[in-house]
Parts: structure tokens; C-alpha cells; sequence
């Protein structure tokens, strides 16, 4: 595999990602890139602000912060006055689940597979693939081998 066939692989993967979070039942449907993006962000760079979290993922400072209000709605994440300078705001995943980031944790990629796989054992295989990916790769897995 090459960095072009990796970066591809990680668009459809992304792409199946998108098909298996439940959709939202109030608010705008939207696209999830952006939010999830932003949230991968938040996860491994808590505290941060608006204009970091854009400076690091490229994403336009405008979608950062739209992706932001829409997680602050989901109680996926929380905002206070930055001590430093009370005109920025420090954003940060929520410490207590919401009822929205439960539900999307507890769906699975099962029938996003399914549906991009019609081979049952490959169904299987990938998923087991994914299982090993996500040990050495999440940005969990990267917290935990960094401690």
C-alpha cells in the first residue's frame, strides 16, 4: 500500500463512519465531517480554542465554529472564558456523556459494513481488521501508549 491507496482507504472508511452515526433527531441534519473532525481534535487537544482548532485541521476558522455550536448543543462538549484572556473561549470535551454522545457510541459499524461489503466473512474480516487499527491508531490508543 501506498500514501495515495492509504489516503483513499481512510476516505472510505470516513465515508462508512458517516453512514453509521445516527442521524440526530432535532437540530440540523447537516454534514458530520466537520463536527466529527472537530471533536477528534478536542479529544486529543482539550482546552483549546476556536482559532487552534483550525490552525490544526485546516478546517475554515467559520466551520470550526459552527461544528462547535453544534457539539455545545449535543452536550458533547463544554465552553468557558479562557483565565488568560475572558475574550476567547477554551473548548473541551463534556465531563459527563450526553444522553446524544451515548447513543453514538453505543451504535456499531455493523450494518454500515454490511452494506459496503456483501460478503458476510468479509464483513468479519474487516471488522476484526478495524478492531486491530483502532488498538494502535484511535486517539485513545495514542493517550494510552503515551502514558
Amino acid at each position: 500500500m501506498n500514501g495515495v491507496e492509504l489516503f483513499l482507504l481512510g476516505r472510505t472508511l470516513m465515508k462508512i463512519g458517516e453512514r453509521a452515526m445516527p442521524r440526530p433527531e432535532s437540530g440540523p441534519p447537516g454534514p458530520v465531517r466537520a463536527v466529527l473532525v472537530v471533536l477528534g481534535d478536542l479529544v486529543a487537544h482539550p482546552g483549546t480554542t476556536v482559532g487552534e482548532i483550525a490552525a490544526r485541521t485546516g478546517l475554515p476558522q467559520s466551520q470550526v465554529s459552527t461544528a462547535v455550536a453544534r457539539l455545545e448543543e449535543t452536550g458533547s462538549v463544554e465552553a468557558a472564558p479562557d483565565p488568560a484572556d475572558r475574550r476567547r473561549r477554551l473548548i473541551r470535551p463534556a465531563a459527563r456523556p450526553s444522553a446524544r454522545v451515548a447513543e453514538v457510541r453505543a451504535t456499531t459499524i455493523d450494518d454500515a459494513l454490511a452494506s459496503a461489503l456483501a460478503d458476510p466473512a468479509a464483513v468479519r474480516e474487516v471488522a476484526a481488521a478495524l478492531d486491530v487499527l483502532a488498538r494502535h491508531l484511535t486517539p485513545s490508543a495514542a493517550r494510552t501508549e503515551a502514558s
